[in-house]
């Protein structure tokens, strides 16, 4: 592992009331601050906002920071938007890491003392994470977009011809010394009294 002296930025989103309405932000954030690595820690309202990216960007230069942990939302929503940012910053944007306070926190329960405990918990665990990430460098690397399809019957022949109609390599592999599976065996097929082979 990297042996550089660990700085680590946490940011706990509002999400508006998503959040904040079911969990002591504030309180989230102060206790991030207790965290090994951890320089510096914030709750704002808006994270994901030009403003809340922009405090990101600013604290990764201030502050040295060479870890950010941002507690908001699922990552499938703003995670591209919060490594955009560190890396708009000059930082690897997989130094970043996420705990979904939101759809696996606040949403869950309106307790909020059980809440904002188990939110310190999701934070605590983001920040133990982003302690041992490692740089990582997007690459692009050529590759045949091809398939391979199990089982020469009738919904493998068909997902055969939907993946090649798709311009797919397909490659069809059956046990059998011919295709058709069950079909095949059939004499004639309901309503029509076609032919099943």
């Amino acid at each position: 592992m990297n042996r550089m002296k660990i700085r680590i930025g946490v940011y706990v989103c509002h999400c508006g009331t998503n959040i904040a309405a079911s969990v002591d932000v504030a309180a989230v954030a102060e206790y991030a601050r207790t965290l090994d690595g951890v320089v510096l820690a914030r709750d704002y309202t808006y994270m994901c906002s030009n403003p809340g990216q922009e405090r990101i960007k600013e604290d990764i230069h201030e502050y040295g920071l060479n870890r950010v942990v941002v507690a908001s939302c699922s990552p499938l929503m703003h995670e591209p938007t919060f490594r955009r940012a560190c890396q708009d910053a000059g930082l690897n944007p997989f130094f970043m890491q996420m705990a979904n306070i939101r759809e696996q926190c606040s949403w869950v329960s309106d307790n909020k003392v059980m809440n904002t405990d188990k939110a310190r918990g999701m934070v605590s665990a983001a920040v133990h994470r982003a302690r041992y990430h490692e740089p990582l460098e997007m690459r692009r690397v050529e590759m045949t977009q091809s398939a391979l399809v199990v089982g020469g019957g009738i919904a493998g022949i068909e997902a055969a011809l939907r993946l090649a109609d798709a311009g797919k390599q397909v490659y069809l592999v059956e046990r059998e010394p011919s295709i058709g599976g069950h079909m095949a065996q059939l004499y004639k097929t309901f309503p029509t009294l076609d032919c099943a082979a």
